[in-house]
Formats: structure tokens, C-alpha cells, sequence
């Protein structure tokens, strides 16, 4: 944008310098009042052939033939300007990034991630792979860039600062996570966004092991130690490898065959007011059930039974294949919908 915004100035200062210089020249060589000396000057630059104010001596003949090069010279670069920005891709950026700010203002029950670094673009294969509606918050252009290329909504601004997560539409989102480069920095923006959105579900990632209890006193929800977790599953892939192979299976470490997912039983939802085994959650989806979360309570209710009645705003924690659980969503959308 810089750039673009340089040759512009050229542009326009090129312009002006020939309409100054003209004038001059006119009023000094002709001898005509400033009005005409710049009447004479836009004809002639623009070449459209209008007959003179005066009649112009040897002088002022060579000094307008001077002036028509210069003229010349100026559409010249200025039709090279345009082809470059329209035929280089410079058009094409500028509207596919005013369609994103377009979309961006219209994400509702999105995720907000800051920084795209390597931590952070594990967070986005996850998003990806999830079919979350999320954007990304970096601070570095050429990252951005390489994001938007790639099909990722990205926003370029620095994200512990209020206007860049309200432009990013944290009043509207779900979550945020939050993987900048260094503590402090994830530390002010978790500040930041707790203070814009006092029910905003927040995760942090903790660089230093000192870290985690100043990140959730700043008012995440979740911390977690890439380091401190890669180094734990390096470990457990040594001491109980067959453990390993299941993590992999179900945390998509691996190929990816399963996976673990959370869903909201809603009031319309045929599963709501049966147990488990009255309703055929089972046979119907294929999902099994690893955990329960009750309505209002914080706690998990693992490996519910076949007796255990679910009910409306309970949190299921489902493991399955992900067109199994995709078909589950669509079906309590359905269900939600067309009551």
C-alpha cells in the first residue's frame, strides 16, 4: 500500500509541476493574465486542440512543443500506472480484500486467532479441519498476505490493541486464542479481551512454566505450553507407545480417523428428556459418548452409562468419525430449526 500510495504522489506532483510550469511560461513568453496563461496550458496538455488566447511567438511556439512532450510523457507514465495496477494484481488485492473486510463484518459465532506463527498455524490446520468459521490477528505483512493467498481470512494489526479485536468482531465471536510470540504480549491481550467481552471463552498459550497463573489471573480460561506438552507426548511415545497410537488416532496427530468433539443437546433435539439407550444414540450416529457436561455445573461426567438420561443444554463429548459428527450437527440444527 506504501508503494501504491508513492506513485499516486508522483502522479499527482507530476501533474501539478506541469500545470505551474505552464502557467508561468505562458504569462511570462505570451504576456496574458493567469487565467488565460493556465487555459492555454490545460489545452495544450490535454492536446484537444482549442484555439490559442494569444498569438504565440517563436518563443512561445518551442516552449509549447515542450510542454506537449511533457504532456505526453505524463499520460504515458500514468496509462503504465493503471495497466500495472489493474493487469498486476494490484486491483485484484485491493477489492479481494475489501470482500474479506466485507465478510469479516458480517462473522457471527466465529474464532479469533492472534499471531500466525507456527504455534498458530497448528490452530488454524485444527480450525480448518473442525470447518470453523474463524480469522486470524497478525501483526506481520508479509504472513498476512501469505495467509489471504492461501483462501485464510486474516486481519494485519497488532492484536493487544481494542480496535483491531473490535474490527476482528470479538462481540461477536466464540473464543479467542492467543499464540503472539512472547508472554507479555499474550498476557495484555487476554487483558484486553476480557475486558471487551466478560463471557468470552479464552485460551492462551504459556511460553514460560511461570506464565500460566499470570495468564489466567489476566482472565483466560485455558493455558497451555506448547513446549511443555510436546516434550510430555515425545515422552509418553517412549514409555507406553500403545497409549501413543491411540492419542494419535483421536487427537489427529496422526492419519486422520477420528476425532473428539463437543455437542449442545438442544430442547428440540429428539436425544433430550431419553437415556442413552432409549433414544439409540449409538445405533443412530454411530458416536460414542466419553463424557458429560450437565447444564450450569463445570465439571464432566465421564463414561456415562446406558441408563443416563440426557437432557436439553447438556454438553456431550463424542468420539466418531467427522462426517459421523457432522451428520449429528446438521441433524439437531434440523431438529432446532424446524420447531
Amino acid at each position: 500500500m506504501h508503494w501504491q500510495f508513492k506513485r499516486i504522489f508522483i502522479l499527482i506532483s507530476s501533474l501539478l509541476f506541469l500545470l505551474v510550469v505552464g502557467t508561468i511560461g505562458y504569462m511570462t513568453l505570451a504576456e496574458v493574465e493567469a487565467i488565460d496563461a493556465l487555459y492555454m496550458t490545460v489545452i495544450t496538455l490535454s492536446t484537444v486542440g482549442f484555439k490559442e488566447v494569444v498569438e504565440l511567438s517563436h518563443g512561445g511556439k518551442i516552449f509549447t512543443i515542450f510542454l506537449i512532450f511533457g504532456g505526453i510523457s505524463f499520460v504515458a507514465y500514468s496509462l503504465t500506472y493503471v495497466a500495472a495496477f489493474v493487469f498486476g494484481g494490484e486491483f485484484t488485492e485491493i477489492m479481494r480484500r475489501r470482500a474479506m473486510e466485507h465478510d469479516i463484518d458480517n462473522l457471527k459465532d466465529h474464532y479469533i486467532l492472534c499471531g500466525a506463527g507456527s504455534t498458530g498455524m497448528s490452530v488454524i490446520n485444527r480450525f480448518q479441519k473442525s470447518d470453523a468459521k474463524y480469522i486470524a490477528i497478525e501483526i506481520n505483512e508479509d504472513r498476512v498476505n501469505t495467509l489471504l493467498e492461501e483462501g485464510v481470512m486474516a486481519l494485519l494489526g497488532d492484536a493487544t490493541q481494542e480496535d483491531v479485536l473490535e474490527k476482528a468482531g470479538i462481540h461477536r465471536c466464540r473464543g479467542l486464542v492467543t499464540c503472539l510470540a512472547n508472554d507479555a504480549d499474550n498476557v495484555f491481550t487476554v487483558l484486553t479481551a476480557r475486558g471487551m467481552k466478560s463471557d468470552l471463552h479464552i485460551v492462551s498459550r504459556a511460553i514460560d512454566t511461570s506464565s500460566h497463573k499470570k495468564l489466567k489471573r489476566a482472565g483466560a480460561n485455558n493455558t497451555l505450553s506448547p513446549n511443555e506438552l510436546g516434550g510430555d507426548r515425545m515422552a509418553v511415545m517412549l514409555l507406553r507407545p500403545t497409549v501413543m497410537s491411540f492419542l494419535e488416532i483421536t487427537t489427529h496427530m496422526g492419519d486422520i480417523v477420528f476425532d473428539i468433539e463437543e455437542i449442545l443437546i438442544t430442547e428440540n433435539c429428539e436425544f433430550a428428556g431419553k437415556s442413552l439407550r432409549d433414544s439409540g444414540f449409538r445405533s443412530k450416529t454411530g458416536l460414542n459418548v466419553l463424557a458429560v457436561k450437565k447444564a450450569g455445573e463445570t465439571t464432566l461426567k465421564p463414561n456415562p452409562d446406558a441408563s443416563f438420561v440426557v437432557e436439553s443444554d447438556d454438553k456431550l463429548l463424542v468420539l466418531g468419525q467427522l462426517d459421523q459428527i457432522d451428520r449429528l450437527k446438521r441433524m439437531i440444527a434440523i431438529q432446532t430449526k424446524g420447531v
